[in-house]
């Protein structure tokens, strides 16, 4: 069975976590700053830069006002800002126009098999399990 992730928000031109994606996050423990911190790392080379790809403070907070009026909670925007999927290390290759258009189609297209969901949050566990069981060696 595959999950939508997002859910575009076309008044403010942004997305939120859909509330059955939210929930399974929550439960499964894949919850950091957000439920689709883990997602970031994966399209951003898999690595922790990735877990700032909805850093956009600016831009959410131009947005608030219109998205609190249409009902949707500021602080939960995810928006996409095209310059910070360039690190200007090879390329850019595209111009931030076709970037951010081409990143709202992804994540409005997004599904996830909830096995690949399951995994992800059994190896967290298992990380997280062998983190403690590291700690309470040291200090034993």
């Amino acid at each position: 069975m595959r999950i939508k992730i997002f859910r575009y928000l076309s008044v403010v031109d942004a997305f939120e976590v859909t509330p059955e994606y939210r929930v399974l996050a929550e439960r499964l423990g894949l919850t950091e700053w957000n439920p689709v911190v883990w997602i970031g790392r994966l399209f951003r080379m898999d690595n922790d830069v990735g877990e700032h790809w909805f850093d956009n403070w600016d831009l959410r907070q131009a947005r608030s006002q219109l998205a609190a009026r249409h009902g949707h909670e500021p602080d939960e925007l995810l928006i996409i800002d095209p310059d910070r999927f360039c690190d200007g290390v090879d390329g850019p290759c595209h111009p931030s126009d076709i970037r951010g258009r081409f990143w709202k189609d992804v994540l409005i297209s997004l599904e996830l098999e909830q096995q690949l969901i399951f995994d992800e949050a059994r190896r967290l566990s298992i990380d997280h399990k062998s983190n403690c069981d590291r700690r309470t060696w040291l200090t034993a």
